[in-house]
């Protein structure tokens, strides 16, 4: 059966997901990627093995079976347009963080402006995995910013075209893979191993995505008071200054559209990670920070119609 005129469910159903997220953020409670989380965690207690064997094993117990139910879900919707509509807007609204990532951003430099700085490392770890009980006002605002320009791929570009290229499902096991990459993708003693699978698994579905966030922020750079120029130029020489083959394209095209400059050493409990430099001028400071989560939204607006164009190819 055809849809009814007019209706394109994944296509329209991409756009309102993302206008939902925007409007309302994550769910305060129940939210469904929290409960994964949770089996993730879990799953790990019975699963977890000094293995890459264990962590492949691990990462498909989790995301194929979920993958294949809201895969079902969406096939079985298909003769009924409207609630295939609402199904695609709900998944795509579930897998989204972009209103929570720029909120919490902009909480974050409203504290280190103030010189709250109990509360701005308070609030950094709803950002990124970093120690914060050390970082000063400009380490504050770096966390901050790194953070919003790794997950503006990761938490908006790259769950909207999984979502146009595979429907709901896409999206869903993007979401997923990219939890589990948080969760044990970890170069430490723990999850070297186990979490290779999750970890590889997310750098390939981020590749494209990656580079289109990256791509996308150099030619925004001017709505943001900055240089498409310098943020192209920064993208080309530092993108591969950093050990994710996918945040440092994204970091470097932020770098160089904020004028600033990443890069440096993050703690991780007991761990010292010494990132290279990324980009040239200033360290950030709050306006910084505001900068790139306007940047990070203005991204999302972008991603929209062009994946909700992909979407359309396949709609049906």
């Amino acid at each position: 059966m055809k849809h009814a005129p007019g209706i394109q469910p994944v296509a329209l159903g991409l756009a309102l997901g993302w206008g939902a997220d925007a409007v309302l953020g994550d769910p305060a409670r129940r939210h469904p990627v929290a409960a994964f989380g949770r089996a993730a965690s879990h799953a790990e207690v019975t699963m977890w093995r000094p293995s890459r064997a264990a962590g492949i094993a691990y990462t498909l117990v989790l995301i194929v079976p979920l993958t294949t139910v809201v895969s079902a879900i969406d096939g079985a919707l298909k003769p009924f347009a409207k609630a295939r509509l609402a199904f695609a807007m709900l998944t795509t609204w579930t897998v989204l963080g972009g209103r929570s990532l720029g909120r919490e951003a902009r909480r974050l430099a409203t504290a280190v402006e103030r010189g709250d700085l109990v509360e701005a490392r308070r609030i950094l770890p709803s950002l990124v995995g970093r120690d914060p009980s050390e970082l000063d006002e400009s380490e504050l605002c770096r966390a901050a910013v790194e953070s919003v320009a790794e997950n503006t791929a990761d938490a908006v570009v790259a769950p909207l075209m999984w979502g146009a290229l595979a429907g709901p499902a896409g999206a869903i096991a993007y979401r997923a893979a990219n939890t589990l990459d948080a969760m044990v993708g970890h170069r430490n003693a723990r999850y070297e191993r186990f979490g290779w699978a999750a970890a590889r698994l997310d750098d390939v579905l981020t590749w494209v995505p990656a580079r289109l966030s990256a791509l996308l922020s150099v030619l925004l750079a001017p709505l943001v008071a900055g240089e498409a120029g310098c943020s192209w130029r920064t993208y080309r020489r530092h993108g591969a200054n950093h050990p994710s083959p996918n945040a440092g394209r994204i970091e470097a095209a932020f770098a160089g559209a904020l004028g600033v400059r990443l890069g440096g050493a993050n703690r991780y409990d007991d761990l010292v990670d010494n990132r290279p430099i990324i980009g040239e001028g200033q360290r950030p400071d709050p306006d910084t920070v505001r900068r790139a989560a306007r940047l990070s939204l203005l991204v999302g607006v972008a991603a929209v119609p062009f994946c909700s164009l992909i979407a359309l190819r396949g709609d049906g």
